[in-house]
């Protein structure tokens, strides 16, 4: 790895030309000649937060290898950075690019409890859970500043509406009042995301990410009060992580995890080239192996999206890793099951308090 050219604390190492766009983006040399001579900074390297105002808040989930019905996202893009990301190619959908922009350029969603609260007052909503995080991370960086998901955390509170999340960040514990209320009246379930035991593999894939260490002691807090934790030990990703899947099912039932789930990486749109890229520039003793892999476990190819499969992969390396998960899961959760979350209060608090006729 030339350590010039690699831009630490990102996981993408480049701009993938946007491709709704019809144009792209190039750094030149001479640009960067010029920067030199001049003593300029040619890329600062800096987050921007950029606000936003959509008209909705709650996204209908129509894939049919989802497990969750509707999801909401505060911010878009994440500054956690994690190279293998799906929610990367969502960010072409606002104009920026699926690499560098995707982790730079954050869009803040600050009307986001207001348009959660009109959803939930709304006489046509049926009560089901809702998924922070469905895309991108709502314990990001961003969080601390613009607190928008503890905001939208005390409107389900208000309403008695169950709530899920997903995350890979403890900040969720700064919260956890919040969360034990919930809790009481079976609102909350929490999905805790963790890769790998080792730290050296969750800088390189998850730049910004809070450490092992803190994920692990997330999980045992929120079980020691009794709110339901499931793991996502995703994605793995063949050649990487996927050698870790026992330890990581031991690790995380040690400290509290109800229940495990998993997926095979797949590097659909821009995420193949940004991902190819990275790989070379960061473990190129490993590259050409982990990228022959992972397409063997989706027919060849790195780009994958075949409903039931693209999550799953196929082939004998697939095969492996869906074994090595069942064994995790008889040896570590055979007895232990994540609850179904409430739906039957909400109807009663539509105006934001209980109805007594």
């Amino acid at each position: 790895m030339n350590s010039n050219s690699f831009l630490k604390g990102r996981g993408a190492q480049q701009n993938t030309d946007n491709k709704f766009s019809a144009y792209s983006y190039e750094v030149r040399d001479d640009f960067l000649e010029f920067c030199r001579l001049e003593g300029e900074i040619a890329d600062a390297n800096k987050t921007q937060y950029i606000p936003i105002f959509p008209k909705t808040i709650v996204n209908k989930v129509t894939s049919p290898d989802v497990g969750m019905s509707y999801s909401m996202n505060m911010y878009q893009g994440c500054e956690h950075g994690c190279i293998y990301c799906y929610a990367r190619n969502a960010h072409e959908f606002w104009g920026y690019s699926a690499g560098l922009d995707f982790e730079r350029k954050i869009l803040v969603k600050h009307d986001a409890p207001k348009l959660l609260e009109e959803k939930l007052k709304s006489k046509s909503w049926k009560a089901c859970t809702i998924v922070l995080s469905g895309n991108t991370d709502c314990y990001q960086p961003a969080e601390k500043e613009f607190q928008l998901t503890r905001k939208c955390l005390e409107v389900f509170l208000k309403y008695r509406h169950p709530v899920g999340i997903i995350t890979k960040n403890a900040l969720i514990l700064r919260d956890l009042d919040i969360l034990k209320q919930l809790n009481e009246f079976g609102l909350i379930g929490v999905n805790i995301s963790i890769t790998s035991l080792s730290e050296k593999t969750r800088r390189i894939l998850e730049p910004r990410t809070t450490t092992i260490k803190k994920r692990l002691g997330a999980i045992r807090v929120l079980s020691e009060n009794c709110i339901p934790v499931n793991a996502m030990l995703a994605p793995i990703i063949p050649g990487i992580n996927s050698h870790e899947i026992l330890s990581l099912a031991k690790a995380v039932t040690e400290n509290g995890a109800l229940s495990m789930a998993f997926t095979i990486v797949r590097l659909n749109g821009a995420l193949g080239e940004i991902f190819t890229d990275w790989i070379k520039k960061t473990l190129p003793d490993k590259a050409d192996k982990v990228l022959r892999q992972i397409q063997e476990c989706h027919g060849g190819t790195l780009n994958d999206s075949r409903f039931g499969v693209r999550s799953r992969g196929e082939g004998k390396i697939a095969t492996q890793i869906h074994d090595m998960v069942r064994l995790a899961k008889m040896k570590y959760f055979k007895d232990k099951k994540f609850p179904k979350l409430n739906t039957n209060m909400h109807e009663a608090y539509k105006d934001g308090q209980l109805k007594l006729f």
